[in-house]
């Protein structure tokens, strides 16, 4: 059975071709969640944040045209940073605030020589998500990668709540497993 959801590259190939923002949006969409994240650690603020997710939705439109992106999430994550580092120091004359790096410091904060790793884990990340049963990809998508939780995972899928936590839990065993053996 074919997966029916178009994959990050496909979506990325699409729009290259087409030119419809729709496709961004679609990519876009499946990690929102985590630019809102990144622009909330950065920026200390959520009206900002929601702001900075806006703005680099605008900015992708543009730039996906031209670009060259083997793996989407990481260099969105890594895009989202650098656009939430360049606005603190815009702002910087505004006002002065100092940020420790323990608040900046985190497991998700790449050094650049981690990146390349850190894209090689993603890309194995997503290959072993696709490699499970369709139920267990579904709820792990929508519990890990959306953040949702049990009840809007069920809510979601049709599922109870019973079979989202096994589909989840077990999905999560054969993620570890596959990722293990692809190391």
């Amino acid at each position: 059975m074919q997966n029916e959801t178009p994959s990050d590259a496909e979506l990325l190939r699409l729009y290259k071709e087409s030119g419809e923002v729709a496709h961004v949006g679609k990519l876009y969409a499946r990690y929102t969640s985590m630019v809102y994240g990144v622009c909330l650690k950065y920026l200390k603020d959520r009206d900002e944040a929601k702001d900075g997710v806006m703005q680099l939705f605008e900015k992708l439109v543009t730039t996906l045209r031209t670009h060259e992106v083997e793996n989407f999430k990481s260099w969105l994550y890594v895009t989202a940073r650098n656009q939430c580092l360049m606005q603190l120091r815009a702002r910087k004359g505004r006002f002065t605030e100092e940020i420790s790096p323990q608040l900046m410091e985190n497991e998700f904060l790449l050094h650049l020589e981690e990146e390349p790793e850190m894209e090689g884990n993603l890309s194995k990340l997503e290959k072993c998500i696709e490699g499970l049963i369709a139920e267990q990809q579904q709820c792990v998508r929508h519990f890990f990668l959306e953040e949702k939780c049990y009840k809007e995972v069920a809510e979601l899928t049709g599922f109870d709540m019973n079979q989202v936590k096994s589909y989840i839990q077990n999905g999560k065993r054969n993620l570890k497993n596959c990722m293990e053996q692809n190391d």
